[in-house]
């Protein structure tokens, strides 16, 4: 391994202490035996011939999107393109919309709606946001499409023969916000701020609580306690980031009780009957969660859908790590199928230091934010300062802060100074370097080098640990890099000797490497401006992906690119038009 490969490897280490406040894992993930695939007979598909495969959670629809919504999407969407990137031309995203449960059912009653009609109505809000903030998904699951009914129905049939599903009495603690059962342990007596009431609360997530008493199905979830504390020491990776792992582990090292898995449907009848039993609904949270599976043809393995099982990372929000990362595994496990790699469990967005929430209202339209600053330049601020381990707090004073200077100052700056240079040309200057043969770099050019190279190193292997903000943060260093190597160098001075020639065409290329290089690892985060900036320089479509993002693979690009922006810079209106980050028409 070369010197600076280490020394990226050494990076990437401490960075991730700084971010996680943990031990970082191997950047090769601990693999599971071979499992049976469904129910086909079909041999599991290890990760080295199966496509990469990313969720989102699937969002409820008993109202309109919020930008916490969309943080979600972009992370996963940030993840798959980097697969992409990398070769992997079959990854694949999910997301879609949980649509059935008591909220939904309440919801459609105050606006006088049917269910079905206001899932329609607000399936659609969450379908556009997806296509809106140009999220490469693979498939909108909604838990009313037919083919998840049939899942959850198997699903559901094959629990109750292994025996693990039973009929009995049930009382406790309910939530009707959180659609879930709390223990004694998890509720407390507190006062509701809006109303001034003494109510019963989760201590998890403050939503009120009801006495509820019935006789519904329940899954032995105590059976798993011992397999779930094993597969989490097992893979130390499952649960990013690692306080919430620990959180998780001490949470069922304390106890698991049986989860009741179904309501009377004489209460709620907005949902999947259990099979063989009317007079029951299959809880909401069992009833989601199978659609992970269902995308990938459960139970037939339709096609070679069936080969994306596993998912490489299931993407969600820390407020439902419960239900993702305890009953989710044990509900595979029970069936004996494979187990998700891991769960990137991200901290929300807050205003105000308060978290957004539909029932508060505070939530930040993200259409109208993309209307304003742009689609690339919000999905760059939510990646670059989204919380992971912390909350982040969302403010327009933020987004325009971020954007002058990374995307202004930074890369746009950047890019505007290599190929707009009126005594360079960006061409010429890839050209003769092509032909030197062993010309040694100046001292300030070979640091730059070394710095691209731990910087592919460092955010590959961020994103292997599934830290997409570090990845970004990373990124971006190299591009100031790249603007305080251009001051430094000072090309406009070179240009006054014809001996300084050749040192003049390794500056403008260094940099142009620089800009090439950060633009190729930047796709994934910021498409549509990263791909001007690589028209810019005149890149083959064929030469951007992960591959020729190293120093000096590429000598066939530029050769039009400082011709283009010379014309342009004789009329101000193209001027203009081409710059890759404008002023913004408003900043608050």
């Amino acid at each position: 391994m070369v010197a600076s490969e280490l020394r990226a490897r050494a990076f990437l280490c401490r960075a991730l202490l700084q971010h996680w406040g943990c031990a970082t894992r191997s950047s090769k993930h601990v693999r599971q035996p071979p499992r049976r695939q469904f129910t086909t007979g079909r041999p599991f598909h290890s990760d080295r011939f199966r496509p990469y495969y990313v969720t989102t959670p699937i969002y409820y629809v008993n109202a309109e999107p919020h930008a916490g919504h969309l943080y979600s999407l972009l992370l996963a969407d940030v993840l798959k393109r980097w697969q992409v990137l990398k070769g992997d031309t079959q990854a694949a995203l999910l997301t879609g919309t949980d649509e059935h449960g008591m909220k939904v059912q309440k919801a459609a009653e105050k606006l006088d709606k049917t269910p079905k009609e206001l899932c329609d109505i607000n399936a659609e809000h969450f379908l556009h946001l997806a296509e809106r903030a140009n999220i490469s998904f693979d498939r909108f699951m909604r838990t009313t499409d037919a083919d998840h009914k049939v899942a959850v129905e198997h699903f559901w049939k094959e629990l109750k023969k292994k025996g693990y599903i039973y009929e009995s009495k049930h009382e406790g603690w309910y939530s009707v916000s959180d659609e879930t059962f709390y223990p004694e342990s998890q509720v407390h007596l507190i006062i509701d701020p809006p109303t001034g009431r003494k109510i019963h609360a989760s201590m998890e997530t403050g939503k009120e609580v009801e006495w509820t008493s019935e006789i519904n199905y329940h899954f032995r979830l105590s059976a798993f306690k011992d397999r779930l504390l094993e597969h989490y020491e097992q893979h130390p990776e499952f649960i990013v980031p690692v306080q919430r792992m620990r959180n998780i582990k001490k949470e069922v090292a304390d106890g698991l009780q049986d989860l009741s898995v179904s309501r009377p449907s004489s209460r709620l009848q907005w949902g999947i009957r259990v099979p063989d039993d009317d007079s029951q609904t299959i809880y909401v949270w069992l009833d989601a969660l199978i659609n992970y599976i269902t995308a990938t043809g459960y139970p037939h393995g339709d096609g070679d859908k069936h080969k994306l099982w596993p998912p490489n990372v299931q993407v969600i929000g820390k407020d439902i790590v419960r239900f993702h990362c305890i009953y989710w595994p044990a509900f595979l496990m029970a069936l004996d199928l494979p187990l998700p790699r891991g769960f990137l469990t991200h901290a929300h967005w807050t205003m105000g230091s308060t978290k957004m929430s539909k029932s508060l209202g505070n939530g930040v339209n993200p259409f109208l934010a993309i209307e304003r600053y742009g689609l690339d330049t919000i999905r760059y601020f939510m990646v670059h300062d989204g919380g992971i381990v912390d909350d982040a707090d969302y403010d327009n004073s933020y987004i325009v802060e971020k954007y002058k200077k990374g995307l202004q100052d930074g890369l746009g700056n950047l890019m505007a100074r290599i190929v707009r240079g009126r005594k360079w040309s960006v061409g010429t200057a890839v050209k003769h370097m092509a032909s030197q043969k062993s010309v040694e770099a100046s001292a300030l050019t070979a640091a730059l080098i070394d710095k691209i190279a731990k910087t592919v190193t460092v955010a590959d292997e961020a994103m292997d640990h599934l830290n997409p903000r570090l990845a970004l943060q990373t990124i971006m260093q190299l591009v100031y890099e790249g603007n305080k190597y251009f001051a430094d160098a000072a090309p406009w001075d070179l240009t006054k000797d014809a001996n300084t020639k050749h040192q003049l065409h390794e500056v403008i290329f260094a940099a142009s490497e620089t800009a090439r290089i950060a633009c190729i690892l930047l796709q994934p985060f910021m498409p549509d401006k990263t791909r001007q900036a690589l028209d810019q320089l005149s890149i083959a479509e064929d030469k951007r992906t992960f591959e020729y993002a190293r120093y000096g693979c590429d000598t066939s690009y530029g050769q039009d690119a400082s011709e283009k922006e010379s014309k342009r810079s004789d009329d101000k209106r193209l001027r203009y038009d081409n710059t890759l980050f404008p002023p913004l028409l408003t900043e608050v």
